[in-house]
């Protein structure tokens, strides 16, 4: 089977060495093919104009994990068009990238961009770095361990090969192989599906520590679906020449937020008015418009909301 994704060629090979691709896309919607056509782009929006924010600044200075003038960020670098590397394998850009590099900005820091697989970034919050921005959705459980900050909507949506050839239906996943990334929501739902099917059709889930292997697997049939946030599964269909497409609608839209060290409330704060100044000042839509992401833009950045969807 020829494929072809067209960007991401650095990530791909490192996850299929025959193949190049691309993972992730966007909605807060229902319409998950409205995603497919977001932008390929792998060049992040210019923030270089953003003014430092002296009295925002002071407070990201007295946070607890903060060092040295830097604000690190942990991220998944297979999540496009979220946090991806560009075709130089090394560069780090995405939407999280850009709003990383804006928040840094506005408060006078440095933005040091920290590639970490996903299961590990809750953990390692306040130690390795200081935020971890990565399309992460805010849950009940998580926020046990870490703060959040929200910035972003998305559902999760379901895509297999064109044309279903295996003739999956939402509504019954039993029997299939739902391939996901380990550590997400989508990889929680997988198993639970599985956990309800009977012991003659059991759904196989098949974790992978990167999600542009999930959609690898699909691709090349070793899976038959993959699992994933909304952006993430719409890019990934629009980067594919019509070989993977979305199957039924968008499901559970939540809000994403930015991970940071449970009780740091200097920074908790700091976060919060930098992303709430980049709302209002339009920096924040304007980024989101650049990754033709917008459908999941929020109005107002809440530190640890109790509505999370």
């Amino acid at each position: 089977m020829s494929l072809k994704f067209k960007s991401f060629a650095a990530l791909a090979l490192s996850a299929a060495m025959m193949f190049s691709v691309a993972a992730c896309g966007t909605t807060d919607s229902g319409d998950a093919k409205s995603d497919s056509k977001a932008k390929n782009t792998t060049v992040g929006y210019d923030v270089s104009t953003i003014k430092k924010d002296d009295e925002l600044a002071k407070l990201a200075a007295s946070a607890k994990t903060v060092k040295d003038g830097e604000l690190s960020v942990g991220m998944e670098l297979s999540y496009a068009p979220a946090e991806f590397y560009a075709e130089d394998g090394k560069t780090p850009v995405g939407y999280d990238v850009d709003m990383s590099k804006a928040i840094a900005q506005t408060l006078g820091l440095k933005p040091k961009i920290v590639s970490s697989m996903f299961d590990t970034i809750v953990p390692s919050i306040g130690s390795k770095y200081d935020l971890g921005i990565t399309a992460m959705t805010i849950t009940e459980e998580r926020l046990q361990s870490v703060d959040f900050v929200s910035y972003y909507r998305a559902g999760s949506t379901w895509a297999v090969q064109k044309g279903n050839p295996k003739k999956l239906d939402t509504s019954d996943m039993c029997g299939a192989k739902i391939a996901v990334q380990t550590g997400t929501v989508q990889e929680d739902e997988a198993n639970k599906i599985a956990k309800d099917c009977k012991a003659d059709n059991k759904a196989e889930v098949m974790s992978y520590k990167r999600q542009a292997e999930a959609a690898t697997a699909v691709a090349t049939g070793k899976a038959d679906v993959f699992y994933a946030d909304s952006p993430v599964a719409g890019y990934a269909i629009s980067q594919t020449d019509g070989q993977l497409e979305a199957l039924g609608d968008v499901e559970g839209v939540a809000k994403q937020g930015i991970a940071i060290k449970k009780g740091d409330q200097q920074l908790d704060e700091a976060v919060q008015k930098a992303v709430q100044k980049l709302m209002d000042d339009g920096t924040y839509m304007k980024i989101l418009k650049h990754w033709g992401v917008e459908s999941g833009a929020l109005d107002k950045a809440e530190i640890n909301p109790t509505d999370l969807n």
